[in-house]
């Protein structure tokens, strides 16, 4: 894959809100464009794990900005029925996509077409015009229904990229587990990442 300059990043209600703020930072130092789309769960995921009120879209960047020490010049967020966002169309360059994380609610969202909101329309865009697709779900224990939603997207091409941090590493804190994720992310989008060395290269 092309490193992407541009891509659209879709915050959703599964637990794991340190992963997408990480994410974007990430992103953002990098000098990637990023479309931000903020799920109402989400929001008050975050507000439960992350102690975050997140203000209303337009004044969301700047808050984001500032919580996270970067710059937010290439930052757009978009409203769940933003209908005339470039990620709402195939004729747009709005890149690859990444769901972090991902419920299992928009996961059957995007796997049956629904389309009912921006993230679930961003990600049919990304499965018809064949953009890379990245959606990190975080659920246990996974139900048949979770699993053929996963296994019916994977054979469209989408990557099912689980919040499974590994443990080999030994891992000192919380923070290490969320950059082993995130820089798996980073990696599958073909960006560079110095989170996580490559296995074997250490010794």
């Amino acid at each position: 894959m092309d490193k992407p300059s541009r891509m659209t990043v879709a915050i959703t209600g599964a637990s794991g809100s340190a992963y997408a703020l990480r994410l974007l930072q990430c992103l953002l130092q990098q000098g990637v464009q990023v479309d931000l789309l903020v799920s109402d769960a989400a929001r008050e995921v975050m507000r439960l794990e992350e102690q975050l009120v997140l203000p209303e879209e337009d004044a969301l960047a700047a808050f984001l900005g500032s919580h996270l020490s970067v710059d937010v010049s290439r930052l757009k967020v978009w409203g769940k029925r933003d209908w005339l966002s470039p990620v709402a169309s195939g004729s747009s360059q709005a890149g690859p996509m990444v769901v972090c994380p991902c419920s299992t609610g928009t996961l059957s969202a995007i796997a049956c077409g629904a389309s009912n909101n921006l993230i679930e329309r961003a990600a049919d865009v990304c499965i018809k015009e064949k953009r890379p697709l990245i959606l990190v779900p975080r659920e246990t224990p996974l139900s048949a229904i979770h699993l053929e939603n996963m296994l019916k997207l994977a054979r469209l091409g989408v990557t099912i990229l689980p919040a499974m941090p590994g443990f080999y590493r030994q891992p000192q804190s919380v923070a290490d587990l969320v950059d082993f994720v995130v820089a798996r992310i980073l990696v599958s989008l073909g960006l560079p990442q110095a989170l996580m060395s490559p296995w074997g290269e250490e010794r």
